[in-house]
């Protein structure tokens, strides 16, 4: 059963979070796919954006980032 998250989340316990995405299936989210010859270093900008979007939208602090090939 799912809880809110106001019972799952305590900030004076622990102010800060790591979330990853993870690509699955071989699948190249940003850099030089080397099975396709494919390159997805378009996609980085948009997903800062989005990332800085989400943050305002949700009224969360981001300390940090790091985009990859297959996760962010």
């Amino acid at each position: 059963m799912t809880r809110p998250r106001s019972q799952i989340i305590s900030l004076a316990d622990t102010p800060f979070y790591h979330c990853v995405f993870c690509c699955v299936r071989r699948a190249f989210l940003c850099g030089e796919d080397r099975y396709s010859g494919q390159n997805f270093d378009h996609r980085k900008p948009w997903l800062v954006d989005r990332l800085a979007l989400l943050g305002e939208v949700f009224a969360i602090d981001l300390a940090a980032y790091a985009i990859m090939s297959n996760h962010y």
